[in-house]
């Protein structure tokens, strides 16, 4: 009868651990994605990193991510906010434009362009919001946009002259999005956003001590993050996910290459454009005037040996950059070290990107951890369009259409099996330690009762003495 009850006992704590919701994801697990604007796969090869070293450690390290085509900020940053290559999302450029009136607006203004950014796609904002969920942005792009008439439960965006490298301000986000709005005002989903070692690597070059100092920077952060997270009582329900848009790549210039300028290729003219996007980096679009695709197209395809050149509907199906009417008709790129200046070479940056996507130098890095992930894991590249679905399953959403796929990523996850695993060892254990407190209890109990009762008998067969000294056996009758 014994051995039942404690059966009964351990069988009772085991399960009891394990409620049935347990591997329900929705409305335990909470997500923060990270961008370091520019941060390229092998940044952390040249320069110590111990923080980002402790991360890979405990949670997920990918060798390298592959960005969608164009590489450059917004398009890739809403490539991860939507799942979507750049063609189906539909934020071709960093510069909203207007080929009517020729008008063109830079990065920053670009973000107060609502149109620009809702034209049918819904980001992850809107989605874990539309399910019950509670979203924030603070500085990612595309943030001040309203979608569907719809806006994140609170976001912010960076003022117009910003200092993105100021690393007090960088602390101070951290702190409002830590402490204010994930436990304070219990967020499940914010994107936080960090303009470096982006401008560093333009201004500097990827190559230069500038960037490394920069880098280190970076992860003084990524280590301030996470203390933060323990510190507000998020370790046990916080992944987070840190990733960037695109590499960077070294400009060459100063004599040492024939530089790419439109005017100076023979039969091709400014004349013949009705608008064009160049002097941006390496990549370019052009709109002909009327009649005159043939012609510019005819002009510029072999000009120039590091020069690429294709009408939309020649794009390389793998760029996914053709099927959507803001693409212009001509699709410029050059080879990495090269830019496409227009009339005269005005561009003077050290480092750029908007290369090909497939070019080493465009890809950026990836790391994750938390209780969603496994520990101490290396895994082999993919696409960023993957992270979106990734994170939809995290947060226990169902993602709108996407390019992405989850089988890419979820070898990084920690598997209901594994979890179930721990959790059984786990509950056996407090469930043996309660059955070995009750069989201790039980032990002393019945041990005090046959103390007890052979007291009593040895007293009730003790002599009794009767008077005048003699002694007498008390007998029962």
């Amino acid at each position: 009868m014994l051995w039942t009850v404690s059966l009964c006992l351990l069988l009772a704590a085991s399960s009891s651990g394990v409620p049935l919701d347990r591997y329900s994801t929705k409305g335990q697990h909470k997500v923060l994605l990270v961008s370091f604007d520019g941060f390229r796969w092998d940044y952390d090869r040249d320069v110590d990193t111990p923080n980002l070293d402790t991360m890979a450690k405990d949670g997920v390290k990918a060798r390298y991510v592959t960005p969608p085509y164009l590489t450059i900020t917004s398009p890739t940053h809403f490539t991860l906010l939507t799942g979507r290559y750049i063609e189906n999302h539909g934020v071709i450029h960093n510069m909203w434009f207007n080929i009517t009136t020729s008008e063109k607006l830079p990065y920053y203004a670009t973000q107060f362009k609502n149109e620009w950014w809702d034209n049918g796609t819904l980001p992850i904002w809107i989605t874990a919001q539309r399910q019950g969920l509670r979203a924030g942005s603070l500085h990612f792009p595309g943030t001040q946009s309203t979608y569907q008439g719809e806006t994140q439960t609170v976001k912010e965006v960076e003022p117009r002259f910003y200092d993105y490298k100021n690393e007090t301000k960088w602390q101070e986000n951290i702190e409002k999005v830590m402490g204010t709005w994930f436990s304070e005002m219990d967020l499940d989903f914010v994107s936080l956003y960090f303009g470096e070692p982006d401008g560093t690597g333009h201004k500097y070059g990827p190559d230069s001590p500038e960037r490394r100092e920069m880098v280190k920077q970076v992860d003084r952060t990524v280590g301030y993050i996470r203390s933060l997270a323990e510190q507000n009582g998020l370790a046990d329900s916080l992944n987070i996910i840190i990733t960037a848009d695109h590499g960077m790549s070294n400009v060459y210039r100063n004599g040492l290459v024939k530089e790419i300028t439109l005017s100076r290729i023979p039969g091709f003219s400014f004349r013949d454009i009705a608008f064009h996007l160049v002097d941006f980096g390496p990549s370019g679009m052009l709109l002909p005037k009327k009649g005159m695709l043939d012609k510019v197209y005819n002009a510029l395809k072999g000009a120039h040996p590091h020069l690429h050149v294709f009408k939309k509907e020649e794009m390389p199906k793998r760029l996914h950059f053709a099927n959507n009417n803001r693409i212009l008709p001509i699709i410029l790129f050059s080879d990495p070290g090269y830019v496409i200046n227009g009339f005269l070479p005005v561009q003077f940056n050290a480092g750029e990107h908007g290369f090909d996507n497939e070019e080493m130098d465009m890809k950026p890095f990836f790391r994750a951890v938390g209780p969603a992930f496994q520990k101490d894991l290396e895994v082999g590249p993919f696409e960023t369009v993957n992270i979106y679905p990734l994170m939809c399953h995290i947060l226990g959403i169902k993602p709108d259409p996407n390019d992405g796929h989850l089988d890419a990523t979820k070898h990084m996850l920690v598997s209901v099996t594994e979890d179930l695993r721990q959790d059984i060892k786990s509950n056996i254990f407090v469930g043996l330690a309660a059955v070995a407190g009750f069989l201790v209890v039980v032990f002393i109990a019945v041990v005090s009762f046959n103390a007890f009762k052979k007291e009593k008998n040895d007293r009730s067969s003790e002599k009794s003495v009767l008077p005048g000294g003699k002694e007498a056996t008390q007998t029962a009758l």
